[in-house]
């Protein structure tokens, strides 16, 4: 019988109160725990020896030995080289995930546009195009488009069909069916491509909440990789929320957890209704408001922001909120205030939450940086006493686009390397 190890390296298994009967794996299941095992390593750590993956799982020889065989029959693992070692043998051959074994397809859906890229099974991105779509396209004009273009780029990066394709999108997804659940907020070329991307042989589509794979992003990549508990605060030109808890991302019954912009809040006149979020957080720290913010203050950006499949006041947004962080003293008014009506939001979060950290995403919270965040942890500390930490987004503009990848990369690596451990 085949010998398993429990718990990948650097997992902790979860306490127990009572001894469980001990189980025997059948011989198929402790293939596949050893074989996800090697692969995790491989994954986590880079090319490794044979000897090293017996180190690492702390597997035997001969089952080493065995998977190693098994996961190169299966194309999953390639030799790329030798170890620097003095003693020459199969021991010193460096293994390798074998990256073009599936390729992934990302897309990140925007109103007045997408960005599409293709990338290998360890998440590298291989080609990348933006697809501008104008107001008055067709809906199916548009859906064929970016089909096009996908095409085009599967082909530059010399890959066949794409094994996952993941699409983020803005608004709500019924986590029950993967589907968009509110399309009256969507526009009608976002439900098209997801169709159309659906329709293409043996290429499962993944939809998701762009928020939240934002928030996928600053986990493995970004400002909260230390934290397995954190919200992420999205303020461009909508808000949202994502939120993460105990290392897992909490969708709702409906796929409306974050829908911050709905929040009602002191200081905007009005209620949000079910048709829309005028009146709530969003009329506060949308990007409309944030341009309204700034003119009060006398903020002006010498340049445009840059333009993107966005689209609407984000990018102006996004430049005059840099224009008050480089302007020192003379922008300090403006981000205090930015901050204070941030922090409410955050505020309310807390209360229900207690996530101990808040990631500011999105252009304005990309933008603000640490000068923003810095103020809406002095807000917060005032408004609450939960301890909270307050950080600004590392990922970047690409946080969408990186998080479609990673989830792509999982759900590829989850059906070709097995469950993890």
């Amino acid at each position: 019988m085949e010998e398993t190890r429990g718990a990948a390296p650097g997992r902790t298994a979860a306490p127990t109160t009572a001894r469980a009967t001990p189980r025997t794996a059948s011989p198929s299941t402790a293939r596949a725990i050893n074989d996800r095992l090697a692969l995790q390593l491989l994954l986590t750590q880079g090319p490794l020896t044979a000897g090293e993956l017996k180190a690492g799982t702390g597997l035997s020889r001969p089952t080493v030995a065995d998977l190693v065989e098994r996961l190169r029959a299966a194309g999953l693992i390639a030799v790329v080289g030798e170890s620097g070692a003095r003693r020459r043998g199969p021991n010193a051959r460096l293994y390798a995930i074998v990256a073009d074994r599936a390729h992934l397809a990302a897309v990140d859906l925007r109103t007045h546009g997408a960005t599409v890229a293709v990338a290998d099974l360890l998440g590298r991105v291989l080609a990348e195009a933006t697809v501008p779509v104008g107001p008055g396209t067709a809906p199916d004009r548009a859906a064929a488009n970016n089909v096009a273009v996908l095409e085009k780029l599967l082909g530059e990066a010399g890959a066949g069909r794409p094994h996952v394709v993941a699409v983020g999108a803005p608004g709500l997804v019924d986590p029950a069916t993967g589907r968009f659940g509110g399309t009256e907020w969507v526009p009608a070329w976002h439900a098209a491509l997801v169709t159309a991307l659906g329709d293409r042989p043996a290429a499962p589509v993944l939809l998701e909440n762009e928020v939240n794979l934002a928030a996928i992003a600053e986990q493995r990549d970004g400002a909260a990789r230390d934290r397995g508990t954190y919200v992420l605060l999205w303020l461009g030109h909508g808000t949202g929320a994502a939120v993460v808890l105990d290392g897992r991302l909490r969708r709702g019954a409906s796929g409306g957890t974050g829908e911050i912009g709905f929040l009602p809040v002191p200081g905007t006149g009005a209620l949000p209704t079910a048709a829309g979020c005028d009146g709530g957080f969003h009329s506060l720290a949308g990007s409309a408001a944030v341009c309204a913010l700034a003119a009060e203050h006398g903020i002006r950006a010498d340049t445009p922001g840059a333009a993107g499949p966005d689209g609407g006041a984000a990018p102006a947004a996004e430049a005059l909120v840099r224009a008050a962080v480089r302007a020192g003293g003379a922008g300090a008014p403006f981000l205090d205030a930015l901050a204070a009506r941030v922090a409410i939001g955050a505020a309310a979060v807390c209360a229900v939450l207690d996530p101990g950290c808040v990631v500011l995403g999105g252009e304005t919270g990309r933008a603000g940086g640490d000068a923003l965040a810095g103020r809406v942890a002095g807000h917060l500390a005032r408004m609450s006493p939960l301890r909270t930490e307050v950080r600004a987004g590392a990922v970047g503009g690409r946080a969408v686009l990186r998080g479609a990848v990673l989830a792509a990369m999982d759900a590829a690596q989850h059906d070709l390397f097995g469950p993890a451990a």
